[in-house]
C-alpha cells in the first residue's frame, strides 16, 4: 500500500498518510495496535478506503511502544497535514489505550467531527513504559500521564502497583484468566484506592460531531461498558453539542472490531485466529463473531453518513 511518512523530527508527530484510490475529502486519523504500518493498522485502512475516507495513522515514536506524555498538539498537527492533503471532514478511531487518546484529542479538537471509541475508558490513564526494564514488558510510568498538554501532564488515574508488582500481577491475571492480557483487576483496584476525579475524567462534553462507543462488558482488559455508561451519563446531565452512540454488547473481547475490518486482511481465518488471544472468543466465538458483524454493520452507515 503507497503511503507518505512523517516523523515527530520534521512533522510533529509521527504516522503515515494513505490517500484513498477514490477521491474523496474526509481524513480519518487511525490508531490501532502500537505501529503506523503494520498487519493490523492495514486492516483498518483498507476497511476506512472502502467506506469512503483517506486515512492518517497515528503512532507514539517510541520503539517500545510506550505511552506517556503524548501531546496533544501533536493531533492539531495532523489536522493541519490532511487540510492541506484537500480534506475538509476530520475523524479518529482509537482503540483500547488509543481510544482514550481518541476521546481526549476530540475533546481538545473541535475539527473533528467524527469520534469512535473502541473499547475506551472515561479517564486519562497513567503513562506506561515497555523497555523491558528487570525484565517486565510493561512498567508505569514515573509520575507521568499518557498526554499531556501545552508542556503538562494531564491528570491521570494512578496505577494500583508500582514496578516490579505492576507486571507480575498483569502475568498472574492474564494466566488465571487464560488470556493473552487482563488488566481488569488492576483497573478495578485502581479506582478503590484513588477514585477518579473530575480532572482525570475526559470531558467528552467538548466533543463535537458524531462520538461513537464501542465495547464488551467480558473484556478483560477494563471494564469498559462501565466507563462507556458513565460517558453516556455525563453526556446526558451536561450540556453538550455532539451526537453519541452507545454499542455495549455481552460478548466481543477487547477486540470490538467490525468483522469485514478483520477480513480485509484474513478473509478466512480472522475468527481462528482471535481464538487465541481471549478465552472468550474461544468459549463464546459465535456471540463474539455476531458481535463483530452488528458493530460493523453499524460503523459503516456511521462513517459513510458522516
Amino acid at each position: 500500500m503507497k503511503r507518505e511518512y512523517f516523523c515527530t523530527k520534521n512533522d510533529g508527530f509521527f504516522g503515515a498518510y494513505y490517500k484513498n484510490p477514490t477521491p474523496c475529502s474526509k481524513g480519518v486519523i487511525l490508531m490501532l495496535g502500537d505501529n503506523i504500518d503494520d498487519l493490523m493498522v492495514k486492516m483498518g485502512v483498507k476497511w476506512l478506503h472502502k467506506n469512503g475516507c483517506n486515512v492518517m495513522t497515528y503512532a507514539t515514536e517510541s520503539k517500545d511502544y510506550s505511552w506517556h506524555d503524548q501531546p496533544i498538539e501533536s493531533f492539531e498537527k495532523v489536522i493541519a497535514v490532511l487540510k492541506k492533503k484537500g480534506n475538509n471532514k476530520f475523524g479518529i478511531i482509537g482503540a483500547s489505550t488509543t481510544a482514550m487518546a481518541a476521546l481526549t484529542a476530540s475533546s481538545y479538537i473541535p475539527d473533528i467531527t467524527l469520534t469512535v471509541a473502541l473499547s475506551p475508558s472515561d479517564f486519562v490513564m497513567e503513562g506506561f513504559y515497555r523497555d523491558v526494564k528487570d525484565g517486565a514488558r510493561e512498567r508505569p510510568g514515573n509520575g507521568e500521564s499518557t498526554l499531556s498538554y501545552k508542556g503538562k501532564s494531564l491528570p491521570y488515574l494512578p496505577y494500583a502497583y508500582r514496578h516490579p508488582e505492576y507486571w507480575q500481577k498483569l502475568k498472574e491475571e492474564a494466566k488465571r484468566r487464560g488470556d493473552m492480557a487482563a488488566a481488569r483487576d488492576m483497573f478495578d483496584l485502581s479506582e478503590k484506592l484513588c477514585p477518579v476525579t473530575e480532572d482525570m475524567k475526559i470531558k467528552v462534553e467538548n466533543i463535537k460531531g458524531k462520538v461513537v462507543f464501542v465495547g464488551a462488558r467480558d473484556d478483560s482488559l477494563w471494564d469498559t461498558c462501565r466507563y462507556i455508561d458513565r460517558m453516556c451519563e455525563r453526556l446526558k446531565n451536561t450540556p453538550h453539542d455532539c451526537r453519541f452512540a452507545k454499542l455495549t454488547y455481552e460478548y466481543g473481547s477487547h477486540f470490538v472490531f467490525p468483522q469485514s475490518m478483520l477480513e480485509c486482511v484474513l478473509p478466512f481465518g480472522s475468527s481462528l485466529l482471535l481464538r487465541f488471544t481471549f478465552k472468550t472468543l474461544k468459549d463464546h466465538s459465535s456471540e463474539c463473531r455476531q458481535t463483530r458483524i452488528d458493530i460493523d454493520r453499524k460503523l459503516r452507515r456511521v462513517v459513510r453518513e458522516w
